[in-house]
């Protein structure tokens, strides 16, 4: 919990009415993540609905051998679909939220969710919308597993990466982008290998920087 609450209501006031932004305020609670920190994991209660102010989260689904499967991430005003379907459902979490770099998020108890949905037409819009734009993404992301060779979505995964921290130098090992994108280091390390090759990347030692022509 952060002890110097922001002015964090105004990253809302494009999606809220006035009442809802109020009420948002008075009952939700600012927490603070350090990247790389673990918010959420399956089959972990759900106590929160979070929305994040700053920062990046990551969420992916793990399989029973532990392999890692990127879903999509949460930026700044956005909220976690499948965190609301659990909500609503009474479930426990099916992903796993990974913060992917230094976040800041307003956490508003569970019990408000349904109260919500009938009180505030905005939130209830919020809600809806977030899901089908996840449910957009997971599409996606199912389209490029069956669909894409690994190189494509090699790149595809760099630009995300790139775009979701503001920088062209990524802190990536290899086995990192591997259990994200699920298959191996070595396939990884060859393809990174063709693509400095190709003057689209440069490796260093646990970073990649990304060229223009990528």
């Amino acid at each position: 919990m952060i002890s110097q609450p922001l002015n964090y209501i105004h990253k809302f006031s494009e999606f809220f009415e006035p009442a809802l932004l109020a009420d948002l305020e008075a009952k939700s609670m600012l927490m603070e993540v350090k990247s790389g920190d673990t918010m959420l994991n399956i089959g972990q209660t759900i106590r929160a609905v979070p929305l994040l102010v700053s920062g990046a989260v990551k969420v992916s689904r793990i399989n029973d051998e532990g392999q890692e499967l990127l879903l999509y991430y949460v930026k700044e005003g956005e909220s976690c679909a499948m965190t609301f379907n659990c909500c609503m459902l009474a479930q426990n979490s099916v992903i796993k939220a990974t913060a992917e770099e230094d976040s800041v998020l307003v956490c508003i108890p569970v019990g408000l969710m349904e109260e919500w949905m009938v009180k505030y037409a905005s939130w209830k819009r919020y809600v809806m919308t977030t899901i089908l734009s996840r449910f957009t993404e997971m599409i996606k992301c199912i389209d490029e597993v069956a669909f894409k060779k690994m190189d494509e979505r090699l790149i595809g995964y760099l630009k995300e990466k790139s775009k979701i921290t503001g920088s062209s130098v990524l802190n990536l090992t290899h086995q990192q982008i591997g259990d994200e994108l699920g298959t191996n280091r070595v396939v990884i390390s060859r393809l990174l290998k063709k693509l400095e090759n190709d003057n689209k990347l440069l490796i260093y030692n646990k970073q990649i920087k990304l060229l223009k022509d990528l």
